[in-house]
Parts: structure tokens; C-alpha cells; sequence
């Protein structure tokens, strides 16, 4: 029992679980912040683009069994939109990244020696051999 505690401890505390256990913690704070978005800015500017339809209220009834397709219409509505809207962001942040590490790289690159230093160094490679 002891090893199998101590193999559980070892796996629990590798940095791999706890990455992805902060990545869970920030990415549901992150998905708070996108359904905010998304629910008080876009989808109502979108819902005024069409004319203020909510699909949600669509339903079937057959015998006593009442089928509400709207509310499932709506979801999928509503994915798509939190689904672009979290591509743009990540596309943004993608971008500012890029624009970072080409900064850096240019940074990072040794400039060209001048001719002067080309000279000087095949002279001092020619009197090195002869």
C-alpha cells in the first residue's frame, strides 16, 4: 500500500498535473470572461443584426412530451459565436507573441562584420599560416 501511495505522490506532484491543474483553474476564469463577452456585448448586437430572434422558445409538442429544438438551436448559435470570438483572441495573442519573438530575434542576430574586420581578419588568418 505504502509504494502505491508513494507512486500516487510522485505522479500527483509532477509539474505536468500541477501545469494542468493551473491551466484548468485559468482557463474557467477565462471562460468567464468570454461568456461576459459574449453575452452582453456580442450576442445582443448580434441579435439586433437579425432582428432580435431567439430560437430558444421553439418547441414540439407530441402527446404530453414537449421537444424545446429552439434551446438546442440557441446552444449551437451559441457556441459557434463563443467559439469565434475565443479564436480571435487566441489569433491576437498569437500575433503579439510573434511580433515579441521577432523583436527579440532581430535583437539576438550578430550584425554583418564590417569589410574592415573581414580585412583584418583574412590578415590575421594569412599571418597565423605563413
Amino acid at each position: 500500500m505504502k509504494g502505491f501511495v508513494d507512486e500516487f505522490k510522485a505522479f500527483a506532484m509532477k509539474g505536468n498535473v500541477i501545469d494542468l491543474a493551473v491551466a484548468v483553474v485559468i482557463g474557467a476564469a477565462f471562460g468567464k470572461i468570454v461568456s461576459a463577452l459574449v453575452d452582453n456585448i456580442i450576442t445582443p448586437f448580434i441579435g439586433l443584426l437579425m432582428g432580435g430572434v431567439d430560437f430558444s422558445s421553439l418547441s414540439y409538442t407530441v402527446g404530453d412530451a414537449v421537444m424545446t429544438y429552439g434551446a438546442f438551436i440557441q446552444a449551437i448559435i451559441d457556441f459557434v459565436i463563443v467559439a469565434f470570438v475565443i479564436f480571435l483572441v487566441v489569433k491576437g495573442i498569437n500575433k503579439a507573441q510573434s511580433m515579441g519573438a521577432e523583436d527579440e530575434a532581430a535583437e539576438e542576430a550578430p550584425a554583418e562584420p564590417s569589410e574592415e574586420v573581414k580585412l583584418l581578419t583574412e590578415i590575421r588568418d594569412n599571418l597565423r599560416r605563413g
